[in-house]
């Protein structure tokens, strides 16, 4: 068989296995059988197109060699063919990016009952960001005009430089973020004491978000509630309206007896218009799928808190069983290969170990494209990663071989994947969020659309990586590299930008977001595992899940089929000799285990000492410190605001932030209570 038969055969199999891969992600996270077709073929095409640049990429690379000896280039195709792919591929993630997602996401979000009207206001919302945008092309141009001239390319080099310059800025920081942030979750989550600490400390903050979209959800209803109730001043086609909403809200009647008392502070317009139905109905979409969204982060929380309990628990008799009827056991553990005791051992030992290693190996990758950001221009021949993927053999003329291809593949799978690892820390996108089979419409367009909007620019700042004999024959860098480099402000561009790759990365290795909140009050990143967290959250988070686990909270109005099982014996850090779980992993304590098992007391004392192992000399003096600081009152004029700050006299700043209408606020269109800005 021919090696062009060869790659074609490859290339079908591998884009096989991605359109697999971007099914099953789209069935995790929507409702596959509920989402219309026009919204689940343009969320597969931008998830789908820009994971196949993985592919294509490594294929341009070898595709580009000038030699006649076939068996040194790997996969390979025709230099035509990979244009008309090239060309495809972006003008397609391009008008996914920039029109095709955008008008859908306001489409689905819009809340107006006819097509017409959903199209119309998607058409307005979309209008004031697509005239800042062509405003700015308008400048650009003019100054494209300037330097090259009046030709047809010109607008071209314009339209494509303009869409990677703004990737680019949102790769590199989101990028940097997550080149620390990933190997460092890997390797907090290996301690599994501190990672159930992590978790408890996480738990005040998750219940809170969940208490007020329950609150939020139920003050709308009631607002429903109310208008369905009112006989008068609405038109039929407003009723019926009215009822497609409370039909599409699942509203049921149990709940309209709980409402019923919160109609009286709720003010209803005495005229009833379209716009305020379509803005009712896009809030309760809002409030009911962030109360979802919430609600199945809270059940997360409380799963992997009673799994890493159960683990900690087991150390004792050194056995972990799993509960076969629990809805949420994976697969692997419903097929009952591994013993308590092997399970136990890979739990407890084997995956720890595991994920120290495999955040040992990223942060060592993270360290190798950060030096490369560095070095690319000024000493293009000290890349690391140049040394990976081209030929030893060929290092001179710059030839990559079939392994070659396989390194560019997992460098831009790993750039790809810090990147947007990132997105659910980064607190600047709104109500918007990834939920299990039940992520919003337009969330789930906003995110497909930031993924087609960062993979173009990764991939062409990975092809500098590599030598200029390499990278410039490709065919991508005729395509698009060339345009980029059309003007001097493009080529200064691409040349020092990424050195500000430091600024995420210094700010998430040594905690300065952290600094950030405690000085201005605003949380830029949300850190699963905040180092700063206080004894008291912990003590806080440790003390409700398992109040909740009790069955003494949240009780109200959980479906059947998701709710937390209570267990019956009670919560604890520290091992306990004869605890079981029916969620997830649990202790075997059916067979007797009386060797491996120690006195409470002396397993408490381990406990603790190990706990005092963890924390560092200069750790517990900071601690100290903090408390000492804590402790001190503040005096009055500590945290006043002056009159032409817009402060009131005799307010303190701990008494809550000033209101969304006030200042700068109202520039923007008010700020959410959580400190979130919606996009």
């Amino acid at each position: 068989m021919s090696i062009s038969t060869a790659s074609l055969a490859f290339a079908f199999i591998a884009l096989l296995l991605i359109a697999l891969v971007v099914l099953l992600l789209l069935r995790h996270f929507l409702p596959i059988r509920s989402t219309p077709a026009y919204v689940l073929v343009p969320i597969f095409l931008a998830l789908f197109l820009p994971v196949s640049v993985i592919l294509l990429l490594p294929i341009d690379l070898a595709s580009s060699l000038r030699t006649e000896d076939e068996a040194t280039r790997g996969i390979w195709f025709p230099g035509g063919l990979v244009l008309v792919v090239w060309r495809v591929t972006y003008w397609l993630t391009f008008a996914l990016t920039w029109f095709i997602l955008p008008l859908l996401g306001e489409y689905i979000d819009s809340g107006y009952r006819t097509p017409k009207d959903r199209f119309i206001y998607s058409l307005r919302s979309n209008a004031r960001y697509q005239l800042i945008v062509f405003a700015l092309a308008v400048a650009g141009l003019v100054y494209v005009f300037l330097q090259n001239g009046f030709e047809g390319t010109s607008i071209k080099a314009l339209v494509m430089a303009l869409a990677y310059c703004w990737g680019l800025i949102f790769a590199i920081y989101l990028m940097g973020h997550g080149l620390v942030a990933v190997p460092r979750r890997l390797y907090r989550n290996a301690n599994v004491s501190m990672r159930l600490r992590n978790i408890q400390s996480q738990a005040p903050g998750v219940y809170e978000r969940f208490m007020d979209s329950n609150t939020a959800l139920e003050d709308l209803e009631s607002q429903l509630t109310q208008l369905r109730q009112r006989k008068n001043g609405i038109s039929r086609d407003h009723q019926e309206w009215i009822e497609e909403i409370a039909d599409g809200s699942d509203l049921p009647e149990s709940r309209l007896l709980s409402t019923a008392a919160r109609t009286s502070n709720v003010a209803i317009p005495a005229v009833i218009t379209d716009r305020y139905l379509a803005e009712l109905a896009r809030k309760l979409n809002r409030a009911r799928h962030k109360r979802l969204r919430f609600d199945d982060t809270w059940e997360r929380l409380l799963r992997d808190a009673v799994d890493t309990q159960a683990i900690i628990n087991a150390s004792p008799s050194k056995r972990l069983s799993t509960d076969l009827s629990s809805p949420h056991s994976y697969l692997f553990e419903r097929l009952q290969v591994l013993t308590p005791y092997t399970r136990y051992l890979l739990y407890s030992h084997v995956l720890p170990k595991l994920q120290i290693f495999l955040a040992a190996v990223l942060a060592l990758a993270s360290v190798f494209i950060v030096w490369s950001e560095l070095v690319k221009y000024a000493a293009p021949n000290l890349s690391i990663i140049r040394f990976t993927v081209v030929s030893t053999r060929h290092r001179d003329d710059g030839k990559v071989n079939f392994a070659g291809q396989i390194m560019a593949a997992l460098w831009m799978c790993y750039m790809m994947t810090a990147a947007l690892a990132s997105f659910g820390d980064v607190k600047v996108w709104g109500n918007r969020a990834l939920v299990r089979r039940n992520t919003y419409g337009e969330s789930a367009t906003w995110y497909a659309g930031q993924v087609a909007k960062l993979t173009v620019p990764l991939a062409y700042n990975f092809l500098t990586f590599l030598p200029p004999a390499v990278h410039r024959e490709t065919t991508f860098y005729r395509f698009l590299g060339q345009l980029i480099n059309l003007t001097p402000l493009g080529k200064a561009f691409d040349f020092f930008f990424p050195i500000f790759i430091l600024v995420p990365v210094c700010a998430t290795l040594f905690n300065l977001y952290g600094r950030v909140k405690g000085v201005f009050r605003f949380d830029i990143v949300e850190d699963d595992q905040d180092e700063g967290s206080s004894t008291a959250t912990w003590m806080e988070g440790r003390k409700l899940i398992e109040r909740e686990l009790k069955g003494a909270t949240t009780a109200f109005s959980r479906p059947a089929n998701r709710a937390i099982d209570p267990t019956n014996s009670p919560y604890r850090d520290t091992p306990a000799p004869d605890t079981s779980r029916r969620i997830g992993l649990a202790s075997e304590s059916s067979q007797p285990a009386i060797q491996h098992q120690q006195p409470p007391s002396r397993l408490a004392a381990a406990t603790a000492a190990a706990e005092e192992e963890d924390e560092t000399f200069f750790q517990g003096f900071a601690h100290r410190v903090r408390n000492t600081f804590d402790t001190m009152e503040r005096p009055d004029w500590v945290g006043k605001r002056p009159k032409w700050m817009g402060g009131v006299e005799g307010s303190e700043e701990s008494s809550g932030r000033a209101e969304a209408g006030r200042g700068l606020g109202r520039w923007f269109g008010g700020r959410p209570g959580d400190g979130r800005v919606r996009l």
